[in-house]
């Protein structure tokens, strides 16, 4: 992210499944929507009240655009973060026109409200085993002049 660019992180349920396609250049980009709607808890009811919602169309490219197609239906909750972007057109009306998207850098889903199960590269499939530095207990490993390092090598 540079300088100037404005931050956000938006937690929320994508409205609809993430629209995939691909410029003429070969990038993919996702296109979806993420609705993010506040709770507050009625003490004279004792019930949970919904306000109002707020909608932020978010746009993701390259990769990352494939692996939200591939992973986030409609109705998952979402944690993303990425950068406010006004984009300007012209309608062929000669009208100007202006959006608020939220370019996403990162996307996960939440786990607040349920399990999930992560698959691909870098994901852990079998347990640590006694090598392994960071599952270390009794013993901590050697550095080369023969003294314990504090933290595991990398």
């Amino acid at each position: 992210m540079s300088f100037g660019e404005t931050p956000i992180t938006v937690i929320g349920n994508l409205t609809g499944e993430p629209e995939l396609k691909y410029t003429a250049s070969g990038q993919a980009l996702a296109r979806f929507t993420i609705a993010s709607t506040p709770r507050t808890f009625d003490r004279e009811s004792n019930q949970w009240k919904d306000g109002t919602s707020t909608f932020f169309r978010c746009a993701a490219w390259r990769t990352l655009a494939e692996h939200i197609a591939g992973s986030l239906p409609k109705g998952s909750r979402v944690v993303a973060s990425g950068r406010i972007r006004q984009h300007d057109w012209q309608t062929p009306e000669g009208e100007k026109r202006s959006m608020l998207v939220v370019e996403v850098d990162d996307i996960g889903a939440s786990l607040r409200f349920t399990n999930v199960s992560i698959e691909g590269k870098g994901t852990r499939t079998a347990p640590a085993t006694s090598s392994d530095p960071w599952n270390a207990v009794t013993s901590e490993p050697e550095t080369g002049s023969g003294a314990k390092a504090d933290e595991p090598p990398f």
